[in-house]
């Protein structure tokens, strides 16, 4: 199986920067964060790689005295010398030695020219009032589940993964491309769902893979609780968030608990640090800043769309459709674009946003606003024709964006939109394949408007 992490791109550009800094590398457990540095490594000369769950490696950060001692240490046991360049250091599982947590700003003053990166998906176990970031000297990525075009190249699917690059989107590659898209949204981006797959071309033996991820991530839970209540409600949080994903939810008996409000939100809360899940609280303006409305009930996206599938019994449901849209009236076609979107930029600070009207009562909503180039671009997530798509309408009519687009299980059209009693706007379809291409055809279509 080939993979080629579109996260090397931006880890390259990080490696050439002059005022580079420690990086921290985040992420749900099990997205690939080793896999990736370990791939990167071989752009160096000479690679150190520490996991501190091993206590080997744990003991040269509580034998050390200090950061020089450390580092002198490495270079004797790894036979580099100290007047070696191209160095990569990689600390894996970081949140099983704080110390090593607080020494990364010692790299970055004392060790410059070392490249240091760190990854921990468990790393709010330990962040406290004693144990914190070092502020201003350390920089962060984020990697989630495979993306599409990652997907593609995973199951070798050069020829397709040639056409989704080709812009425009060439009509010839639209049927196999969407029914390729549409196993991406059945089965999500989990390096270790996807590789097996690759190899064995079975979807129904995916269902231990799953079973066994979910166990995993409820047994991190236990890191996590302050006391039995919290890892109560903890436990119920991440299995009913698996099944509530891309809805709007209230925190208030959540699943159908008898936990009050504030329980709930805490642990969501504390599972979203963790990169399992998103609350996506709303827009209630029309242009920017974005500002999302916390009084609003925000919307769950959780991090890979083919563990909500799986565990919201949603996978013999997918199969025969030829249009996910079909899937549970759109959550899941609007989950998976969702996904889609977060996959468009490595940063912490990435998140979705979306539109509701702000008044009592009204029922209008975008399912996704997206910022580009100081304007900002509705997305609706839709089958029908356009005169369904209402919410759209009255958004349009209201704000000052240039095009509004629509993602469906058909080829690229421009419209130009003409509703009694609203200002006429362009509307942009585009195949759900297409989400992480976006930019490229809001650079085309914007240019044209």
């Amino acid at each position: 199986m080939k993979t080629n992490r579109n996260i090397l791109f931006p880890l390259e550009k990080w490696k050439n920067k002059s005022n580079r800094k420690p990086l921290v590398l985040r992420g749900a457990r099990q997205v690939g964060k080793t896999t990736v540095v370990n791939e990167f490594a071989k752009t160096f000369d000479f690679y150190i790689s520490l996991n501190l769950e091993n206590e080997n490696d744990k003991k040269l950060f509580s034998e050390s005295e200090d950061i020089h001692q450390l580092v002198n240490r490495l270079f004797f046991e790894h036979q580099i010398k100290k007047s070696s360049k191209n160095i990569l250091l990689f600390i894996d599982e970081i949140q099983a030695a704080p110390k090593a947590i607080n020494w990364l700003r010692y790299f970055y003053e004392e060790y410059p020219n070392l490249y240091v990166i760190s990854a921990g998906s468990l790393l709010e176990t330990v962040l406290n009032s004693k144990v914190n970031f070092p502020v201003g000297r350390v920089e962060f990525m984020v990697l989630r589940p495979f993306s599409f075009d990652e997907f593609l190249l995973a199951l070798n699917e050069t020829a397709v993964l040639e056409a989704y690059h080709t812009i425009p989107f060439p009509d010839y590659a639209f049927s196999k491309t969407l029914k390729l898209f549409n196993l991406y949204t059945l089965i999500g981006g989990m390096p270790e769902i996807v590789t097996h797959y690759a190899k064995y071309k079975d979807v129904v033996a995916l269902g231990e893979i799953f079973s066994s991820l979910l166990a995993a991530y409820i047994d991190d839970v236990e890191k996590y609780a302050r006391n039995n209540t919290q890892l109560q409600v903890l436990r119920i949080c991440i299995q009913v968030a698996f099944k509530e994903g891309g809805q709007r939810i209230k925190f208030t008996n959540f699943g159908n608990s008898n936990y009050k409000s504030r329980e709930v939100s805490e642990a969501i809360r504390t599972l979203e640090k963790t990169f399992i899940l998103n609350l996506v609280y709303p827009q209630t303006t029309f242009g920017l800043p974005l500002t999302p409305n916390f009084k609003k009930s925000p919307k769950l996206q959780v991090f890979d769309t083919g563990l909500l599938n799986f565990f919201s019994g949603l996978q013999s449901e997918l199969f025969p459709l030829n249009d996910i849209q079909d899937s549970q009236k759109g959550k899941t076609a609007e989950h998976i674009v969702g996904q889609e979107l977060l996959t468009l930029n490595f940063s912490p600070l990435h998140k979705l946003n979306f539109w509701v009207r702000d008044k009592n009562n009204a029922d209008a909503e975008i399912d996704f606003i997206y910022p580009y180039n100081g304007k900002v671009i509705p997305i609706e997530v839709k089958s029908g024709a356009k005169g369904s798509l209402r919410s759209l309408h009255y958004y349009m009519n209201n704000s000052k964006s240039p095009l509004a687009i629509r993602f469906y299980a058909g080829k690229i059209i421009k419209q130009s939109v003409e509703i009694k009693n609203t200002k006429p706007y362009e509307l942009l379809n585009l195949p759900y394949f297409l989400v992480g291409k976006i930019e490229d055809y809001l650079k085309l279509h914007i240019n044209e408007t």
